[in-house]
């Protein structure tokens, strides 16, 4: 029996050990096409499907345990109201084909499931965090080796932006555009790297192994080099913020204006980047421009107006100025596309059904905004739901307060590194839908499981 417990606690091991491999730097092909969508069952699907496997044979004989805690009784009741809101959506509003909707549904099921497994590789043996960490220095080091082979080798380029894109089309890095490395989007990318790079950021300032710092240094330079030609604006500051805050927390105050000017160093090498945030700011002059313009305009129409009065019973005529031929506008395409389209999308979904929503998949595969699309898709119930999981976690973390009394060492660094990156990853969710994309949910939900387990206390519980 004691021979296969340690079967299965190796086997557990070296799962994750996979799925910290294969979820960032396997490219997402499709292997089975769904019909009326262009997402694909894929082989991360198997893979985590082979850790169901895995977790029941750990879970059953702690059955009660498992389902008497806190923050696995907050996830079940997401998962829950959002069967509710599928079933409202299907027999009630009829917002979704039936498939799609559960479609998308399991797929959620299928992002908490590395988070069980993360509680239970650490929890077995807390040394494994070590190695799993070494083992996403090595995702990271070969996602910027591919990546910097997109920009410079002419390597082919996956994404699943659109339908066609997404059947596995090979693309090609062309001047000005995004680099997205192993990920179906530089979006995707860039929130991984906040998740990571702050962690690895503490570790670096908190071992004293030479050789250690130095493969350290480079995966934080090649993650970095990695965000700044991701082009993504909003996480260039959100992992500002992420540094700063994991730096705050591990007490290295003098450190921080020295990552911050690395990082604008480091970003200000990307043109694309630099192109977009001068490209937002020229928008906002603009916008400015205009506002004053009609301001100007309003005001020296009030002027030349001239008012004969006839007698005390006749009308008013009015001479006015002929209206000038707006100046064209420049527009910003991402922020266009939110506020003009997929933003007010969710918000029309939302008064359809504010409770549950209009379902998983009834407003499309994008909202770029995480916390309008869980309002439109499960509603107030499914928004307040799911951050009953963050609160769970959060309540944990409050409770380990200071990190450095309570951690030393790796632990303090991935826990200064993850709570350090909740805020930026927070940010970039009013943006992106980083809680649906697959690469980067699957691991943030394994991280998280390992963040609860070295957080574990029993009043907690």
């Amino acid at each position: 029996m004691q021979k296969l417990l340690k079967r299965l606690d190796d086997i557990t091991k070296y799962l994750v050990a996979t799925i910290l491999l294969a979820i960032p730097l396997y490219p997402k092909f499709p292997l089975l096409r769904i019909p009326g969508t262009y997402v694909s069952i894929r082989l991360e699907d198997f893979l985590l499907a082979i850790a169901v496997l895995v977790l029941v044979a750990h879970i059953l004989p702690r059955l009660s345990e498992f389902l008497k805690n806190k923050t696995n009784i907050a996830i079940f009741v997401f998962l829950l109201v959002g069967l509710v809101s599928l079933s409202s959506a299907i027999f009630v509003t009829k917002t979704v084909q039936p498939h799609l909707g559960v479609l998308h549904w399991l797929r959620r099921v299928e992002y908490f499931i590395p988070f069980f497994l993360g509680v239970i590789a650490i929890r077995k043996n807390k040394g494994n965090l070590e190695f799993f960490l070494k083992v996403l220095m090595i995702s990271i080091l070969l996602a910027f080796l591919y990546g910097f082979g997109q920009r410079h080798l002419n390597w082919p380029i996956i994404v699943t932006q659109n339908e066609e894109y997404a059947k596995g089309v090979a693309l090609r890095y062309v001047q000005g555009g995004h680099i997205n490395a192993t990920f179906a989007g530089h979006y995707d990318l860039a929130t991984f790297l906040i998740l990571l790079l702050p962690v690895y950021l503490s570790l670096l300032l908190l071992i004293k192994n030479f050789r250690a710092k130095t493969i350290i240094l480079a995966v934080i330079l090649s993650g970095l080099w990695l965000l700044s030609f991701s082009g993504s604006r909003i996480s260039a500051a959100s992992y500002l913020v992420a540094a700063i805050l994991s730096l705050i927390l591990i007490k290295k105050y003098k450190v921080i204006p020295i990552m911050v000017l690395i990082g604008i160093l480091v970003f200000g090498m990307s043109s694309n980047l630099t192109s977009r945030y001068q490209r937002l700011i020229d928008v906002g002059k603009e916008k400015i421009e205009e506002i004053n313009n009609k301001l100007l305009f309003n005001q020296s129409l009030g002027e030349v107006i001239a008012i004969e009065e006839l007698d005390d019973n006749s009308l008013r005529r009015k001479t006015t100025i002929p209206t000038p031929t707006p100046v064209p506008v420049f527009e910003d395409r991402s922020t266009s596309i939110r506020f003009d389209v997929e933003w007010p999308r969710a918000l029309r979904a939302l008064s359809k059904n504010p409770l549950l929503g209009t379902g998983y998949s009834s407003i499309t595969l994008a909202t770029d905004n995480d916390y309008l699309r869980l309002l439109g898709e499960v509603g107030i119930l499914g928004f307040f739901a799911f951050f009953l999981v963050f609160i769970r976690i959060g309540k944990k973390i409050y409770d380990s307060l200071p990190l450095v009394r309570n951690f030393n060492g790796v632990e303090l660094a991935f826990m200064a590194g993850f709570v350090g990156a909740l805020p930026g990853i927070f940010i970039n969710a009013m943006f992106i839908d980083v809680f649906e994309a697959s690469k980067f949910a699957i691991i943030f939900w394994l991280l998280a499981g390992f963040s609860v387990v070295l957080l574990k206390n029993e009043k907690n519980n």
